[in-house]
């Protein structure tokens, strides 16, 4: 937004002292406001036009929810809690980019709604492709990210209606109006009615196959159209080919998109084999020009098919069946058959909700109230929404090599956005599904293997080099130290150990570590050789601690000693006088001007911030998770360092979704997601149970603006997990600190035997933990080991409503 000029000066009285200005002068000062007017309006008017219509779009639908569509589909006992709206809304830039359509668990296929603005006609906000606020539908897409800030897939978009498709339709774009109030989704299944062509739409999917079922209640002839060559948030896709093959009931294809991510390595190709339960009676492909009937192949960066059926006097029910694959079609016909084949719409969902019953039965909880049980099976369902299953039936997938290969013995994944995940996700899958950490593991070793380097965000079947750091290897490190084996993690180890002591070559697919020659010859990224050179230095520094503790599990002393020593390295960025880490150059001196409160985001050119990533100085003044201890010791004393921290909670901003997060706690941070339990390490651990009880209740809820940023893949999600049980992983290691458990009683499900987590005294006053025991012996510290609990047991807190003076 443009600054309002300031009003002139007024001129000099006559008795005035001074000159005063000629007539010509005062008449180039009006021509120049009225110019500098001009262009303000020019400026402002859109401006403030754009926002405030995003602001009357997030005030029309805040504490708006979606009506309960009656269809004969309903949700499981836990499936019940978890609403998928919530975090598909609030204000786009915070925006938890979550999407409520249908998949199974972890599976290839994300079955959902594309919406766009009515006001705007844009598409939609939200990275994932649905954004609550939207009144428009696209259609129904069948691949994206969840919860991330990138826009990938939107792969293969069907949209029913009641007459076939015109090429000057689609080139204007096609919509259908819905409202939320005939809207409903729960784990494997989303539903809406669109009140255009009186259509109730449904969707449920397996793992690899999308399945629709459109129920025609109005007049007109039944169309379904599917457009090939569709991407979400418009990205350009390329090489569009369609097949009717009307004795069959079946249409065949394939495109290369390029979103975000599939961009940066030449994109992403996906086939698919789609089949109606029914024949169509009348069918039209289209390409880059033209729209023709009765053609059974098109090709173009433009492609699709109109299905017409036959008209009837009564509702009419089709079901539709999308399979993909990344190998062929032929690949994508026999996932088709594998994992669909004769089943209809209500038995594919069947097996869905009871997969998803599976999952969310990995943690069963007792007490609290209706909303805490809603966000918490909500987060808990989406920590299995990514990473993403990418190899078929019969174990074939495209390795970052973008060769085929075959998975044996393990599922290949992908999307795994580990910069985020790593801290949260990852630590929640050893403990309630080690074996799916280990194929991710697995999948991670196999990339390493196939295409050089581990990775850092792998996506698809390319690098993205998303973010930064190496966060594969804490990661890594962090399974194997609690306990997920059969991997092989010398090779993991080995990638990791050449990628920490010297840069990737030239022209490599992946970025490694950048700079970091320059950290282990100063001791830190220095700031006039490095971008980003803090928040690298303390990213860097946290993945060498993980490197030590798994070469020390692994016999490694030499190396142990070596990258111990390079883990403190973060300590060279610690400026004393102004107790931050801050941007240091190659001859010692620390950057100025400094000015730690002020956000990345608003530093477009990067003048103050171009050290940090995502934050600010203050938030990154934390970053040092793996050495609390350290940390604390850069500071006076542990009382100065409780007073800060203490600060920057009590300084942030309690609303959900804020417009600005602001310099202080921001729960929708990566760096800094973890400050609340560094207060048990400094010796106050009632501040990490009322800080860590605070986030739950400030920056959490039921709405679809229920989450206070980008989810990023499960992240914020598998906090609010761990959080409500009242432990947080100290990634890297076999370590949980103990914090504030929300529920009187929780059971988690583990391999040998369940870990019972009971918090006695247990109401909404009562954050504070007096005692704990752990199967019956009273702890006297505040972290307890992966091994003490992970063959089952109690762990029992008593609470109240002050802090505990032991």
């Amino acid at each position: 937004m443009a600054p309002i000029p300031p009003a002139p000066a007024p001129s000099a009285a006559p008795d005035s002292p001074g000159p005063r200005p000629s007539r010509n002068r005062k008449s180039r000062i009006r021509s120049i406001l009225r110019i500098l007017g001009a262009l303000a309006l020019i400026i402002l008017v859109p401006s403030l036009a754009f926002v405030g219509a995003l602001a009357w779009k997030y005030k029309s639908v805040v504490g708006a929810g979606p009506g309960r569509l009656h269809t004969r589909a309903q949700p499981g006992e836990l499936g019940r809690w978890m609403d998928p709206f919530i975090g598909t809304g609030g204000i786009p830039w915070v925006c938890g980019n979550n999407f409520p359509g249908a998949m199974a668990p972890l599976g290839m296929v994300r079955l959902g709604p594309e919406t766009a603005s009515l006001l705007t006609r844009r598409r939609a906000l939200n990275t994932s492709g649905y954004y609550y606020g939207d009144e428009q539908l696209l259609g129904f897409s069948h691949t994206r990210l969840n919860g991330t800030g990138a826009t990938d897939g939107g792969h293969f978009l069907v949209l029913p209606s009641t007459g076939p498709v015109s090429l000057e339709a689609r080139r204007k774009g096609r919509y259908e109006t819905f409202s939320h109030r005939e809207e409903s989704a729960f784990p494997g299944y989303y539903a809406v009615h669109l009140p255009g062509p009186d259509v109730l739409a449904e969707l449920t999917a397996t793992r690899r196959v999308g399945v629709h079922r459109y129920t025609f209640n109005g007049a007109g002839i039944p169309h379904l159209s599917l457009d090939v060559a569709n991407a979400l948030g418009g990205h350009r896709s390329h090489e569009g080919k369609v097949r009717v093959l009307p004795d069959r009931h079946e249409i065949e294809g394939s495109v290369r998109t390029f979103g975000t991510f599939a961009g940066r390595y030449g994109g992403l190709t996906v086939h698919f084999v789609a089949r109606c339960n029914r024949p169509f009676s009348t069918f039209s492909t289209w390409d880059d020009t033209t729209l023709t009937p009765d053609r059974p192949e098109a090709a173009g960066d433009a492609a699709g098919v109109d299905l017409g059926f036959a008209p009837a006097n009564a509702p009419q029910i089709i079901e539709f069946e999308v399979a993909l694959s990344h190998v062929s079609v032929a690949n994508a016909r026999a996932n088709l058959e594998a994992e669909a084949g004769v089943r209809d719409f209500d038995a594919v969902l069947a097996q869905a909700q009871h997969e998803w019953e599976d999952r969310l039965a990995s943690v069963r909880v007792e007490g609290g109230s209706a909303a805490q049980r809603t966000i918490f099976y909500t987060a808990l369902g989406r920590v299995f929404q990514m990473p993403t299953l990418f190899n078929d039936v019969d174990g074939s997938y495209v390795g970052l090599d973008h060769r085929v290969h075959t998975a044996s013995g393990f599922n290949y994944y992908t999307d795994l956005s580990i910069w985020d995940t790593f801290r949260t996700v990852h630590p929640l899958l050893c403990l309630i599904a080690p074996e799916v950490q280990r194929d991710i593991c697995v999948s991670l070793t196999t990339m390493a293997g196939q295409g050089g380097w581990l990775p850092r965000w792998p996506s698809g079947s390319g690098y993205s080099n998303s973010m930064l750091g190496t966060p594969a290897d804490i990661l890594i490190a962090d399974s194997w130290l609690r306990g997920v084996r059969d991997f092989d993690v010398g090779a993991a180890y080995q990638s990791m150990r050449r990628t920490a002591l010297a840069p990737t070559p030239p022209g490599s697919a992946f970025s490694g570590r950048k700079g970091v020659d320059d950290y282990i010859r100063y001791g830190y990224c220095p700031t006039d050789r490095v971008n980003e050179s803090v928040a690298r230095t303390l990213e860097y520094a946290w993945a060498d601690h993980s490197i030590a503790r798994l070469a020390e599990a692994l016999g490694h002393r030499e190396d142990a000693v070596l990258f111990g020593a390079h883990a403190q390295f973060y300590r060279n960025l610690w400026n004393p006088e102004t107790r931050y880490f801050q941007p240091r150059d190659t001859r010692g001196r620390f950057l100025e001007p400094f000015k730690p409160l002020l956000l990345t985001y608003f530093d477009s050119k990067g003048k103050y911030t171009k050290d940090y990533v995502e934050g600010s100085a203050l938030q990154w003044r934390w970053g040092v998770p793996h050495d609390a201890p350290g940390l604390i010791s850069l500071f006076p004393n542990r009382e100065s360092f409780v007073s800060e921290l203490d600060d920057f909670f009590s300084k942030s901003d309690p609303s959900l979704g804020a417009w600005s997060p602001g310099p202080y706690y921001w729960q929708g941070n990566q760096p800094d997601i973890h400050a609340a339990y560094l207060f048990n390490d400094a010796g106050r651990p009632d501040l990490t149970q009322k800080w860590a009880r605070w986030i739950m209740d400030h920056k959490y809820g039921t709405g679809h603006d229920g989450l206070d940023g980008n989810d990023d893949g499960g992240t914020l999600s598998a906090w609010y997990v761990f959080s409500a049980l009242g432990l947080y992983p100290v990634a890297g290691s076999d370590t949980y600190q103990l914090g504030s458990p929300l529920f009187g009683r929780a059971e988690v499900r583990l391999k040998q035997a369940p870990l019972v987590i009971l918090a006695m005294n247990q109401a909404p006053a009562n954050c504070y933990v007096q005692k704990v025991w752990l199967n019956g012996a009273e702890l006297d510290r505040r972290w307890i080991r992966h091994s003490e609990i992970v063959a089952g047991g109690e762990l029992k807190f008593e609470m109240g409503a002050r802090p505990s003076v032991r």
